[in-house]
């Protein structure tokens, strides 16, 4: 079976420590669900930009926090 993690890094690509520790995911869904939940307390963490990988092999990124609070800004109140 895959697992799905995250790589959490600086603007400039460097690893760091998340904020919040992830659990390995058994699918890309969940992985992007958790990012989606906790993407704020990452970044106020220190994590700038994350990757998603599926075992070692690099799915995407990389995908900033920042244009997620860009978006958020950007939608309409409900």
């Amino acid at each position: 079976m895959a697992a799905w993690t995250w790589r959490f890094e600086t603007a400039g690509g460097t690893e760091v420590q998340p904020a919040v520790q992830p659990e390995e995911f058994t699918t890309q869904g969940d992985a992007e669900s958790w990012i989606g939940e906790y993407w704020k307390e990452l970044k106020e963490g220190g994590t700038d930009q994350v990757r998603l990988f599926e075992d070692a092999t690099e799915i995407y990124g990389p995908m900033s926090l920042h244009a997620q609070e860009a978006e958020a800004a950007a939608e309409p109140e409900a």
